[in-house]
């Protein structure tokens, strides 16, 4: 698996994999109309392709298949981390964030509590933030 900077040539794969994952992984948490009004069938692709190219955003390949991706503003917010669902706890999303957050890691934002309020986090991804990461 390797890392390389997100193209606008990604983004359908790129929102399959947002898609899918969302509505396999995140099912036992969320009701059938949560998971329509957080990955919606036909997602606002303008919407994404902006934020995607004014944001840090990477992909995971592993084998030519982006089995991964994330995004981080300037500020250092995560916008979105996601894994593909045949792809959970391999260590992509620890690679992804790793990877998003080292410009950031200045003792003025390592002293940034883990979960700022206001993050929201999905059931699934609850373990991964936790402290013993």
């Amino acid at each position: 698996m390797f890392l390389r900077p997100y193209h606008p040539d990604d983004l359908d794969e790129l929102l399959t994999l947002f898609y899918e994952t969302v509505h396999t992984v995140n099912a036992a948490d969320y009701t059938p109309r949560q998971l329509d009004a957080w990955a919606p069938a036909v997602p606002d692709r303008g919407r994404w392709q902006r934020t995607l190219a004014a944001h840090t955003a990477l992909v995971a390949v592993e084998e030519g298949r982006i089995v991964g991706f994330g995004d981080i503003d300037a500020t250092g917010y995560l916008d979105r981390l996601y894994v593909h669902r045949e792809f959970q706890h391999q260590g992509i999303a620890t690679a992804l964030c790793d990877a998003l957050e080292a410009p950031y890691r200045a003792a003025t934002f390592r002293s940034t509590p883990r979960l700022p309020p206001g993050l929201f986090l999905s059931g699934g991804a609850t373990p991964w933030y936790a402290p013993s990461r």
